[in-house]
């Protein structure tokens, strides 16, 4: 495995040594690219920029669901010089706004879907502006155009992205990520599992996350594998076929996935058969393995290596993987981290663990309690950030005074070096004895409820509260103020607290249960805001000004 210093290093690399074979293509032929044909249409796009002016260090934005496309701007601006700004195709206009304004954008890669997003005043503003769809320019500034814009050879420290985290207040957090923190991540992915150029990966999460841009867009290109991306959401009736036609050997993943697969899929099968039932009771590990074989040819029969990370699984899930034998990875990281932190290759995974520190990574417990052995997970080395963009004080906030970066997750770490985290820092509760109280755990039992959509539990006056959204079609909210209606809202509600209580440690246990209409306000990454449900007014501006 060559050891990259920067993106351009990547990209000369690969276009050459894999001219002819396939890069990136949309599954049905549209925007297919070999590794040969990527190289030209990036460096004759590039030359296009230029001539607006456009020089190196200058900002260039990507807004758009997946598409091959999204690599060839993204390669397009970071092999030439230029500092990429992907962005979540889930944001608010707002969002857009603040982003494009915060971070000095100077041309705008957009979707044809998502350019109602951007207001009037900001595409007034772009020297140019690019449809992703078919590249061709549906804004230009003519006072722009000068014919002396610059490319450069970027080096290993200087800054390829701009990831922003958040940006819904006005006070948006970018990250920047330098050619060496993400070429350390192409290499820390091949000390945890080895792709070849034979290999095919099936694109389903944004590509604008460092988890899907470093992992899965960027180590597959440096190995001259082929990426195949899908044209639709990736909901399971888009999946299914996908999985059958590109046959994947790689995919990156949340948990939320794999967890929606085996409750509306393989608990139903079991429960469905008398026979199969008998097997889960006595033969359960020879039951998990016939389903984990089934699962595999779900998936296309070539599955090597299923990436799962961004949280927590489901335990009972997890424990189902592991009888089944399935080829499941375990991945922690941040933004800040591009992403990763740890890793843990499928023949090495630990129940509920997050992995070892990824090749190259310094990664260890901080202000450890004697007691619980639980500790704040700091990092140092190549993968960490340069800082957050235009802030040098929240930069500060986050390092320890030698040098390490606070992840603000809670963690233990066994003999061995895994890591298994308990939640963060900020979301920790105190029981009234002073214990710690995790929430993500208590969620992880009310989310394997065959009902439960999603699930966050508060403390309120002292008292642990379980917010809870249930499936779609489980109440009927148009009867909500029947007497019928009622009753099943209570009954659900008893259920879920009886089966947590029955479930989680005396100091674990809720108090009261309360069953949402409306789904739970998010952030881009798909992640619940919790600071809006805790009630507590001062943490709640506390943790607003911090996103």
């Amino acid at each position: 495995m060559r050891d990259f210093q920067s993106l351009v290093e990547v990209f000369n690399f690969s276009t050459k040594k894999f001219a002819k074979r396939t890069a990136i293509q949309f599954l049905g032929g549209e925007q297919k690219y070999t590794y040969a044909e990527f190289e030209e249409k990036c460096r004759n796009l590039s030359k296009t920029i230029a001539n607006y002016g456009i020089r190196p260090y200058d900002k260039i934005a990507i807004f758009s669901q997946n598409m091959p496309n999204w690599t060839v701007a993204f390669f397009t601006t970071v092999a030439f010089g230029r500092i990429s700004v992907p962005m979540l195709p889930g944001l608010t206009e707002n969002e857009v706004t603040n982003i494009l304004t915060h971070s000095d954008t100077k041309v705008l890669f957009v979707s044809k879907k998502l350019l109602a997003k951007v207001n009037e005043e900001i595409q007034a503003r772009m020297a140019l502006i690019i449809c992703l769809d078919d590249l061709s320019i549906i804004r230009q500034r003519d006072d722009c155009y000068t014919c002396d814009g610059q490319i450069y050879y970027p080096q290993p420290d200087d800054i390829a992205a701009i990831i922003y985290t958040s940006g819904t207040t006005g006070a948006a957090k970018g990250v920047m990520l330098s050619h060496r923190n993400l070429c350390q991540n192409i290499t820390a992915s091949w000390y945890c599992y080895h792709v070849r150029k034979r290999d095919v990966f099936l694109s389903i999460l944004p590509m604008a996350h460092t988890y899907e841009m470093s992992i899965g867009m960027l180590y597959p290109f440096a190995r001259g594998a082929k990426v195949v991306y899908i044209s639709k959401p990736p909901t399971p009736a888009v999946l299914l076929p996908a999985f059958k036609a590109v046959r994947p050997t790689t995919i990156l993943t949340v948990p939320l996935i794999i967890e929606k697969i085996y409750r509306s899929s393989v608990l139903p099968t079991i429960k469905k058969s008398k026979f199969l039932g008998w097997m889960e009771r006595n033969a359960p590990h020879l039951l998990a393995r016939l389903i984990g074989r089934k699962l595999i040819k779900t998936f296309g029969g070539r599955m090597k290596f299923f990436g799962i990370g961004g949280s927590k699984m489901d335990p009972e899930v997890e424990k189902f993987l592991r009888m089944a034998k399935f080829p499941y990875a375990i991945g922690y990281g941040l933004t800040e981290t591009a992403p990763l932190i740890c890793t843990a290759g499928p023949k090495v995974t630990r129940f509920q663990g997050a992995g070892k520190a990824a090749h190259g990574v310094q990664a260890k417990l901080y202000n450890v309690n004697p007691e619980t052995g639980e500790g704040e997970i700091i990092t140092k080395g190549p993968h960490l950030m340069r800082g957050y963009y235009k802030d040098y004080t929240r930069t500060q906030s986050v390092m320890t005074e030698d040098g390490w970066f606070r992840t603000g997750d809670l963690a233990v770490q066994d003999k061995k070096g895994c890591f298994y985290i308990k939640g963060r820092i900020g979301s920790l509760i105190l029981g009234p004895s002073g214990e710690n109280i995790y929430p993500e755990e208590i969620e992880s039992v009310i989310n394997n409820m065959a009902d439960i959509n999603e699930s966050l539990v508060v403390q309120r006056d002292g008292r642990l509260v379980a917010l809870v959204q249930l499936n779609e079609n489980v109440l009927d909210w148009n009867l909500e103020s029947t007497d019928k209606f009622l009753e099943d809202l209570e009954k659900h509600r008893k259920s879920i607290m009886e089966y947590v209580n029955s479930k989680v440690n005396s100091n674990s246990k809720v108090a009261d249960v309360e069953i949402q209409k409306e789904p739970f306000v998010k952030t881009a990454t798909n992640k619940i805001r919790r600071f809006l449900y805790t009630g507590n007014q001062k943490k709640d501006e506390e943790q607003t000004k911090n996103e």
